[in-house]
């Protein structure tokens, strides 16, 4: 998430044209569908804290490489390499809670670990610009290798905790079980909740420039972000008694759809009032479906669920508002792009209602 603010930087020094800058951060988005199943093997192979570690490394390589690279054809090669690590780590973390926790502490073990993830963006995001960059030189090369070092640390931290309470068997099934019908409905849910969110966050500067109000972009995207990490915040709080309720997935999923319509209906703060609330929820709903896979299926099948879901979700995180960018291009109005994103939605939203979130049978607790 610190690409964003450093685009402008990067976008100048490389000559980079408006797509090739934004592809600095939707890449790495196309990268977490891609590198799903990639970081499903090795759970099964290496183990989830293994390849956790492993796809940190890998993370950090990339992301760091971005600060060096000599044109544009490589600062998309190490944008695609960082994603790729990003996305080994997706399946990786759910994964690895039945080994390190509790049955009854699986689903505040999930909301602990979004909520380190969306501070972690929030506050990368928040003070690239303001406090790191003018501490070094105001140099955006120094910035992305700065902010890259720290997850070397945390990679060596991983091997600390000691417990392992439900070690994988030798041999582990790493393909997503498509005949699992939670397979695509949990990814075709995710998708509804990811391609909202990051759309919305792609298309807001021109949504308030053709509402005329393009002054309040800044304000408009800090209410958006942040709005995520008070959802998250809410999930520490709620994880027990929220996660695993069908009904509440039911009701953040259609109250993200409500929220993306009332963005390009309303006028004026309303219209950034409610894409604040879209984000909120959808934040929550985040965490309501990533959470489930350890609490539905055994810790050996946490990681192919996992991974099938990230895949699922993140292709049409990334393909829908595509999509619906492609359509506003032809069209000239941005709030088709957004309208796109709202006919997926409603097109999935029933889904929700046939979710079996009974623990699956044969599969042991924790």
């Amino acid at each position: 998430m610190v690409a964003p603010p450093l685009a402008p930087f990067i976008g100048d020094e490389l000559d980079l044209s408006k797509a090739l800058t934004g592809a600095l951060t939707t890449l790495p988005i196309l990268m977490l569908a891609i590198g799903a199943m990639p970081g499903s093997l090795a759970i099964a192979r290496m183990g989830p804290r293994n390849t956790l570690a492993m796809a940190m490394v890998v993370m950090a390589v990339g992301s760091a490489a971005r600060g060096l690279v000599p044109d544009t054809a490589s600062l998309l090669v190490a944008s695609a390499v960082m994603g790729f690590g990003v996305a080994m780590m997706q399946p990786a973390l759910p994964a690895l809670l039945p080994r390190w926790l509790q049955p009854h502490h699986l689903a505040i073990g999930s909301a602990i670990y979004m909520n380190g993830m969306l501070m972690g963006e929030f506050i990368g995001a928040g003070i690239t610009l303001p406090v790191l960059m003018p501490l070094l030189d105001n140099s955006w090369r120094a910035t992305l290798i700065a902010w890259s070092l720290p997850a070397l640390l945390i990679a060596a931290a991983l091997f600390l905790p000691r417990r392992d309470l439900a070690r994988p068997t030798r041999k582990m099934a790493w393909l997503p079980d498509w005949k699992n019908p939670l397979t695509l409905k949990l990814g075709l849910l995710l998708g509804l909740s990811g391609s909202m969110f990051f759309g919305l966050n792609a298309y807001m500067g021109n949504l308030l420039e053709q509402q005329g109000q393009f002054d309040r972009l800044s304000e408009a995207l800090f209410s958006y972000n942040i709005a995520q990490v008070f959802a998250s915040l809410i999930m520490l709080k709620m994880a027990r008694l929220w996660v695993g309720r069908r009904t509440l997935i039911v009701v953040m999923a259609s109250l993200s759809i409500a929220g993306t319509v009332g963005t390009i209906t309303l006028d004026g703060w309303w219209s950034i009032a409610s894409a604040t609330l879209m984000s909120f929820v959808a934040g929550i709903l985040l965490i309501l479906l990533v959470a489930l896979p350890p609490l539905l299926v055994s810790s050996e099948e946490t990681g192919r669920l996992s991974a099938g879901t990230f895949l699922v979700g993140y292709t049409m995180a990334f393909t829908v508002p595509m999509l619906g960018g492609l359509l506003a291009d032809s069209t000239g109005d941005v709030r088709h792009a957004l309208m796109v994103m709202i006919a997926y939605s409603l097109l999935v939203l029933p889904l929700a209602f046939t979710l079996d979130l009974k623990r699956q049978k044969g599969q042991p607790e924790g």
